[in-house]
């Protein structure tokens, strides 16, 4: 019996690695292409990224939220970071210059998150993520990141003008047999293997994708790395002070990527976390985002997905979820495994983490059936909704007439959708309070003297609490 609690602890395990290394190697090697870096130090930016993953989801399980979610570079982070580079030319900015003030900006926005944990910040902070704020915030991205991945499974790669640009038939085809295959395989299998149908569908894919295209040449050496700090660009040499506060902007709205996370796994988990667990895991991540900026990562959170996730393999268990963690950071310790790991396709990636984001919508509905659709909550839901995903299907040039330092903001539909849902969330939320004052001073109408006699009658009907009995 114990060889099969192990067996299944070290599958699962494995399982875990593949979802933290497909979740992650996306990322840095998408942001160096951005920023023009040579190959050793996107290598080096790779290796960083598994490593402090890994460490990342192992410190979150064991002294953090204490749950089985991912703590990996945020995907609201990733958009922000890709949409300023993209814009940087038009707004007169160096890419030396933009990396070395968003890495001030991230060790800023670290430093804020760190205060919002030891602070006990994370309590009232989290009454502003109301239901209907996270109803948008999770249908908005699984948008943003679905495109990303959808991107990858027709053999596009938008993050390097070196890669295709065009539509790959026969890729994408392969890419949708595999996601179409996953998706069944954990619907319609057995317990005992659907909960494997990520590790099956990527290590299969990876199979047929050799037979069928051959061998990819990777994006990494196992040579000598360059490491050093500030690896996107030095801040002494120049500042920008727009970005930076671009920066501190992202890091506050990435604040939802934590309520969504843990949340989102509530039900999984049976109860509701606690204000010590969100105290942690603010702490963690805010710590976790300092050390992205001096090292040119992109910074943590805990990932949504992960509910997804949970969902789809229906393992909670932490140990699994640890073990995954440390083979993903001692992986990032050896150049020669992370050369070879680096080298997964990014169709068959890419069509793995379809799957398991397209559950985000059940999240978002979940959200969604919990708010009372009268007409001014269709207008305040439908607006930051509609309006996310049209700004993120435009193309960067239609923001040129915009004022510079609000292009790269108003250009990301994720960002925009969820600051608009704040808003009009809190307008809601102080017309329905005004109203209830209003409605209260007329039905209790001028307040009369009390005599002692009746303070003690009043007072002898109450609780110590001061509640009635």
């Amino acid at each position: 019996m114990n060889n099969i609690i192990k067996l299944r602890s070290g599958l699962a395990g494995l399982q875990w690695l593949f979802f933290l290394f497909t979740n992650t190697v996306v990322i840095p090697i998408t942001v160096g292409a951005a920023f023009a870096l040579p190959q050793d130090n996107i290598q080096f930016l790779i290796q960083c990224s598994f490593v402090l993953t890994g460490l990342a989801c192992v410190v979150q399980a064991a002294l953090g939220h204490q749950r089985s979610v991912m703590e990996g570079q945020s995907g609201l982070w990733w958009g922000v970071i890709l949409s300023l580079s993209a814009a940087a030319p038009s707004l007169g900015i160096s890419l030396t210059e933009l990396g070395g003030s968003l890495a001030v900006g991230i060790v800023i926005s670290g430093v804020i998150t760190i205060l919002i944990g030891v602070c006990g910040l994370a309590a009232p902070l989290s009454k502003l993520f109301t239901p209907g704020v996270m109803a948008v915030f999770m249908f908005l991205l699984g948008c943003r990141l679905n495109m990303i991945f959808l991107e990858g499974m027709l053999g596009i790669s938008s993050g390097s003008s070196t890669e295709a640009t065009t539509i790959q038939p026969t890729v994408f085809l392969l890419s949708a047999a595999v996601a179409v295959f996953v998706a069944v395989l954990s619907v319609k299998a057995r317990p005992a293997i659907g909960q494997y149908a990520l590790l099956i569908g990527i290590l299969g894919g990876w199979v047929l994708y050799t037979l069928i295209f051959g061998r990819d040449s990777g994006t990494s050496s196992a040579g000598t790395i360059d490491m050093g700090w500030f690896p996107l660009g030095n801040p002494w040499n120049g500042l920008n002070i727009g970005v930076v506060m671009i920066a501190i902007i992202a890091g506050l709205v990435n604040a939802s990527n934590t309520f969504g996370a843990l949340k989102g796994t509530d039900r999984i988990y049976e109860q509701e976390a606690s204000a010590k667990q969100y105290k942690r895991s603010f702490t963690i991540s805010g710590v976790l985002a300092v050390l992205s900026g001096l090292l040119g990562l992109v910074p943590y959170a805990p990932y949504v997905s992960s509910v997804g996730f949970l969902q789809q393999t229906r393992i909670r268990e932490r140990l699994p979820f640890v073990i995954g963690g440390l083979l993903f950071a001692g992986i990032g310790l050896i150049p020669a495994v992370s050369s070879v790991l680096t080298q997964l396709p990014l169709s068959i990636g890419s069509a793995v983490l379809l799957v398991t984001y397209l559950r985000l919508l059940g999240s978002s509905l979940k959200y969604f059936g919990q708010i009372r659709m009268d007409a001014a909550n269709v207008y305040r839901t439908a607006a930051p909704l509609f309006v996310g995903v049209i700004v993120m299907g435009l193309p960067s040039e239609y923001f040129a007439s915009l004022p510079p330092l609000l292009r790269p903001l108003l250009g990301n539909g994720l960002l925009v959708g969820i600051l608009l849902a704040l808003v009009l969330d809190r307008l809601r939320s102080s017309s329905s309070q005004q109203d209830q004052t209003q409605a209260s001073n007329k039905v209790q109408g001028p307040v009369a003297p009390t005599s002692d006699h009746s303070r003690r009658t009043l007072n002898s009907n109450l609780n110590p609490k001061g509640e009635q009995s």
